[in-house]
C-alpha cells in the first residue's frame, strides 16, 4: 500500500516548491488534501506524478505543478467566493476550500458530480456545494463570483462565465491553441476580462470550450 501522506510531501517538494510557488496557504493545502481520494480508484497510485490524470468524460486532474500556478495567479482570500468549472471528482474544490470562504463546483457529468459531492463530505469539506450543469453556462444561481477557476482547456471563454464575474474578480484558465497550451489570468475591470500571460501548460479541452468550427472555400 502506498503512503500517500509521504507522496504528497515530494510532490510538494519536487515539483511545487521549485515552481516558484511561494504562498503558505497553497502549499499548505497541497501537503494535506489527499489527492489520491479524487482520483478513480484505478489510478490511486499515480495521483501524486507529475502529469494529468485522464478522468474520463473530457475531464482531467490537472498535474501539481499547473494546477498550483494557477491558483497562485488567483491571490485568493479567506473573504472569496469561487466558482470552479468543470470540478471533476472533487479535487480542486477540496483545496481551494481551504483557501476560501465558498466554493461552488460546476460539473455536468452527472456520475462525476454525484462522487464529487460523496468524496468531499466524507473528506469533511463542509464550505463546498457541487452543482450540476453545463460547464459553458456557469452556475448563476450563486453568482457574482470573486473568483473563477477553469479547470481543463478552453480554446473560448463563454460569455455567460464572464458576467459571473464580479468587477475586480479573478478568472484563471489553459487557453488551448492546438497541442500547445498557456495559463492566462484575467482582472474583470470596467465590465471587461483584462487578459495576461501567466506560463506555458497545456490541459485537454472541457466539452462545449472547443471554438466553434467555420469553413471556406
Amino acid at each position: 500500500m502506498s503512503d500517500f501522506a509521504s507522496l504528497r510531501m515530494t510532490m510538494v517538494d519536487t515539483q511545487i516548491r521549485p515552481s516558484d510557488v511561494t504562498r503558505f496557504p497553497i502549499i499548505d493545502a497541497m501537503l494535506h488534501v489527499p489527492r489520491e481520494n479524487y482520483v478513480p480508484q484505478s489510478k490511486r497510485d499515480a495521483a501524486y506524478i507529475g502529469a494529468n490524470i485522464d478522468l474520463g468524460g473530457g475531464r482531467a486532474l490537472l498535474e501539481p505543478r499547473t494546477f498550483a500556478k494557477m491558483i497562485e495567479t488567483l491571490d485568493i482570500l479567506p473573504s472569496d467566493l469561487v466558482l470552479d468549472v468543470g470540478a471533476g471528482l472533487g479535487y480542486s474544490t477540496a483545496l481551494l476550500a481551504r483557501l476560501a470562504q465558498t466554493v461552488v463546483a460546476l460539473e455536468e457529468d452527472e456520475a462525476m458530480a454525484d462522487e464529487a459531492g460523496r468524496v468531499l463530505a466524507a473528506d469533511g469539506v463542509d464550505n463546498a456545494v457541487v452543482v450540476k450543469g453545463a460547464l459553458t453556462a456557469g452556475a448563476a444561481k450563486y453568482a457574482p463570483y470573486d473568483v473563477i477557476m477553469i479547470g481543463g482547456g478552453v480554446e473560448d471563454v463563454p460569455q455567460a462565465l464572464a458576467d459571473q464575474l464580479k468587477e475586480g474578480g479573478r478568472i484563471v484558465t489553459v487557453v488551448m491553441s492546438g497541442a500547445l497550451g498557456t495559463v492566462k489570468h484575467g482582472l474583470k475591470t470596467d465590465g471587461r476580462i483584462d487578459w495576461r500571460y501567466a506560463f506555458n501548460a497545456s490541459a485537454p479541452v472541457l466539452p462545449g470550450f472547443a471554438k466553434e468550427k467555420t469553413f471556406s472555400l
